[in-house]
């Protein structure tokens, strides 16, 4: 191998940012203190093109590229290729990030078991486990069959030409921290190291037309470690998120350049391996109490996908001078705006009462068709009188205390039928998008003052 000449960098820990001497704040992402010193190696030509030499391509126009329903894999799990945007494209490039211990690697497992079930030569590649520890996992998981290769290495040079030897289908890299180059001195994991290891599986992918899954850790704020250019590099990004102690999973995507970034999927963490939720709605809404105040449920939408989600609030009198406020599962400001949205508009007297708001299940929702739940969990809690178990309220709520509209209000009221709900509380300016709804007693507010009068 041709060698370099070995210099020193310093490289932005956020966003792979790279100068010749440290600097304070970094001019790539304003982030401050970020700046570490690496050792890097000038490649030379020769090097460069050993990397690239496996494929020779040749410029096409758009007439010549068929689509073809071959160009996409199904991983046999509707959840999974729900968020991949109706399977994986051949010669994509996916990182899944999360954090350690949600169920990264036991995921794709189930993915390998499934491809190699369909006769579609699968390699994993381990640096982080024994040949011994993936064998326990699957059998956990279920049966699997020849066609899943598994290998535990860390050279990118050894992985490399075994791929371009045996030319899988599926390739799965866990992960990408632990890939390492010999003619770079960087440890495994640095940005070096990790920026290198991304693109040279990039090449792989896009010359041999194979599948390419890489793992990657997550920092404390949640983010994949290393570069911010390692998810501007790959086709897909997908977090896995959950509680880690909740037996829910959700699978999000955050970059696709082959479907949407809306779409999430449900799974439930069981002893056998992940297992799928087809119908969340039903699963977010199991034990919820009957003939509670402060309960209410409403409907959010990810994606295409109506979800509907428990609500709870409880709101006592505070005994300090100061109430204390506390949300879980949504945004903590959010909260605090309706509470004096409650208190201006309704002369709810809320500021000698401690609040707290809690999203069951323990799942995040951000969206603001929320509000007008909130406020009415709120209320009732705050006069402990329970609400109908089979209403459900959708609505945003402005400044002024008006309910305004939101999006797909139809599949939302949809889903609310199908699962039992009767009446249903939405905005007044929806009302021509719901002329065909029957079997459901709609409400039509205009403002937060109609949807608590009705109570």
């Amino acid at each position: 191998m041709a060698k370099g000449k070995n210099t020193t960098a310093f490289f932005c820990q956020n966003c792979g940012y790279e100068s010749g001497k440290w600097m304070g704040q970094c001019p790539g992402c304003r982030q401050w203190n970020t700046f570490v010193e690496e050792s890097v190696v000038t490649k030379t030509a020769g090097n460069r093109i050993k990397m690239a030499r496996h494929v020779e391509n040749k410029p096409a126009t758009l007439s010549e590229i068929s689509l073809e329903e071959e160009d996409r894999i199904s991983t046999h799990m509707q959840e999974l290729d729900r968020v991949l945007g109706g399977g994986l494209v051949k010669g994509s490039l996916t990182l899944v990030g999360g954090d350690p211990g949600i169920g990264k690697s036991t995921l794709l497992l189930q993915v390998c078991r499934n491809f190699a079930l369909d006769n579609r030569e699968v390699l994993y590649v381990s640096g982080e486990e024994s040949l011994k520890q993936i064998k326990i996992r699957a059998n956990r998981i279920g049966e699997f069959n020849g066609c899943l290769k598994l290998l535990c290495e860390t050279g990118l040079e050894a992985i490399g030409n075994i791929i371009r030897s045996t030319k899988p289908d599926v390739v799965v890299i866990d992960s990408i921290q632990t890939m390492y180059r010999e003619d770079i001195s960087s440890a495994p994991g640095s940005i070096s190291q990790v920026r290198e290891a991304t693109g040279v599986f990039l090449q792989l992918a896009k010359g041999l037309n194979i599948s390419i899954f890489i793992v990657g850790h997550v920092t404390k704020e949640g983010t994949v470690a290393g570069p911010r250019v390692l998810e501007h590099m790959v086709d897909t990004v997908l977090y896995f998120e959950g509680d880690g102690h909740a037996s829910y999973r959700i699978l999000r995507g955050v970059k696709n350049r082959f479907g949407s970034t809306n779409e999430i999927g449900v799974f439930e963490m069981r002893a056998c391996g992940l297992k799928e939720v087809l119908n969340p709605s039903e699963f977010m809404l199991s034990g919820k109490p009957e003939g509670a105040s402060g309960s209410i449920v409403v409907c959010s939408m990810e994606g295409t996908r109506p979800m509907l989600i428990e609500i709870q609030a409880l709101v006592c009198h505070s005994n300090f001078g100061i109430p204390r406020r506390q949300t879980i599962g949504t945004d903590f400001n959010r909260v605090n705006l309706l509470i004096a949205v409650l208190e201006k508009r309704l002369g709810i007297s809320l500021g000698n009462c401690d609040a707290y708001v809690n999203i069951a299940g323990g799942i995040k929702i951000q969206e603001p068709a929320v509000d007008l739940g909130i406020a009415m969990a709120i209320v009732s809690s705050f006069k402990n009188m329970a609400i109908d178990d089979k209403m459900i309220a959708i609505g945003e709520v402005g400044l002024s205390g008006e309910v305004r509209a939101v999006s797909m209000v139809n599949a939302r009221v949809q889903e609310a039928k199908k699962l039992g709900f009767t009446t249903c509380i939405v905005p007044y300016v929806c009302r021509e998008s719901l002329k065909g709804i029957t079997g459901m007693k709609v409400v039509y507010v205009q403002n937060v003052g109609d949807a608590i009068a009705y109570l």
